[in-house]
């Protein structure tokens, strides 16, 4: 049954993340050379403290041309408000979230420490998965 699936089966552990010092050019160059819309924001602890996406790198961007400066830190214009998963929480409940708030990807959180993240297609290979074993 998939409810028995946990985020932890499918969730990616190496990721690549971003820390509030970081200047948003240099993030925005870190999105860019991995391919992602997205990274979590950490402390010197690993504790997830934010989420910088590639929304807040063009408000970052915007104003700083309207105001005619440099474009700051990615504290400035990260997300603080986090919906996260932990790692024992099943592949429906976490689909379900992904529905109703239509993100693309969650990170994934066991003690405030970020351990990995999910994202819409890890959902999808976990169904297929199920699917493909429960068919045979």
């Amino acid at each position: 049954m998939l409810k028995s699936i946990q985020v932890a089966d499918y969730m990616s552990r190496r990721l690549i993340t971003v820390t509030a010092q970081m200047s948003v050019h240099e993030a925005i160059r870190l999105l860019l050379e991995n391919r992602i819309s997205g990274a979590p924001v950490v402390d010197d602890s690993g504790n997830l403290i934010g989420i910088f996406s590639e929304s807040d790198c063009l408000k970052g961007a915007l104003e700083a041309s309207y105001h005619d400066t440099e474009i700051g830190t990615v504290k400035e214009y990260m997300s603080v408000d986090i919906q996260s998963v932990s790692p024992d929480t099943s592949i429906l409940d976490a689909a379900e979230m992904f529905l109703a708030d239509h993100r693309r990807r969650l990170p994934v959180v066991d003690n405030g420490k970020l351990v990995g993240q999910i994202s819409r297609r890890d959902l999808l290979r976990a169904m297929d998965d199920f699917s493909r074993r429960h068919t045979l």
